[in-house]
């Protein structure tokens, strides 16, 4: 007879999580997923490049030269410069995170009339320079630029004035910081971009996660010129807070002038004309 069959035991039925359980751990998932895209998102939420031709790239009653150099990595870049018969200085001019150089002809004939000569020049990716940026590129950049400008003006490469606006503030404080300048002038620009950032997403961690750092408080120790610094207290992009965070950590002599209820995109203010040219005469 064939042996007796033993019986298996009977499968207990899975127990389900709790609800509370199964809510938080969709919602870390979730969450996790979301940190997950941003880090991969980083650049093109810092950067927004336009390419030529997009822009107006023969302005009306501003006189310039194209300049054309080249990073240390062998990207080539794009700027121009403004000459002037008799400059009181000659400055780099760093823009912001948005549209090219051509965005900013308003600002270059300000400072022609206030007796400068100067460059602007678009990072890697604007304009008509090539390539893609990123923090590393951006700084290379900067620095193939204002070689190119010491040589065309003539002077020294520390004998520029470093200018930037919003991003190009940190690409400025870095030249600044590391190289040093006749001086620096910075608007609307913030301690780091992390901690602009975190002002926008404060439910993420970005002061740990972001690659791209421009730590401008972490530099500006090192820089022993005249500063210049102006911030719209309305500014909704960079807030004001993180402007004036850097010039608390700035060396002496440096100017500090709150824009009465100006944003960050805001056509530049008569007031910040008025104390650059204060600047200026006294360099």
């Amino acid at each position: 007879m064939p042996a007796d069959e033993h019986l298996a035991p009977a499968k207990q039925p899975r127990r389900r999580r709790p609800l509370w359980f199964r809510v938080l751990r969709g919602l870390a998932i979730a969450y996790l997923t979301v940190v997950v895209v941003m880090m991969f998102l980083e650049r093109s939420l810092i950067f927004f490049p336009m390419r030529y031709p997009n822009g107006d790239w023969r302005p009306p009653l501003l006189e310039f030269e194209d300049a054309e150099f080249t990073a240390a990595d062998g990207v080539r870049l794009h700027g121009w410069y403004v000459p002037h018969e008799a400059p009181r200085a000659v400055i780099l001019l760093a823009h912001g995170n948005g549209g090219n150089l051509t965005h900013r002809a308003d600002m270059l004939r300000e400072l022609h009339k206030l007796g400068v000569a100067t460059l602007i020049f678009d990072y890697r990716g604007y304009g008509r320079s090539d390539g893609s940026p990123d923090e590393k590129g951006i700084l290379a950049d900067a620095r193939a630029a204002r070689a190119w400008l010491a040589k065309r003006a003539g002077v020294g490469e520390r004998d520029i004035v470093q200018m930037g606006e919003s991003l190009g503030g940190g690409v400025a404080v870095d030249l600044a910081a590391a190289d040093g300048a006749r001086g620096l002038v910075l608007l609307n620009t913030f301690s780091s971009l992390p901690d602009a950032a975190a002002a926008h997403y404060p439910w993420l961690p970005v002061r740990l996660l972001m690659r791209t750092r421009l730590d401008s408080l972490d530099k500006i120790a090192n820089y022993h010129g005249p500063l210049l610094q102006a911030h719209g207290d309305a500014d909704t992009i960079v807030p004001f807070a993180s402007g004036r965070k850097l010039f608390d950590a700035a060396n002496e002599p440096k100017e500090f002038v709150v824009v009465a209820g100006g944003d960050h995109n805001d056509e530049v203010s008569r007031q910040f004309y008025e104390a650059l040219d204060r600047f200026l005469g006294r360099l």
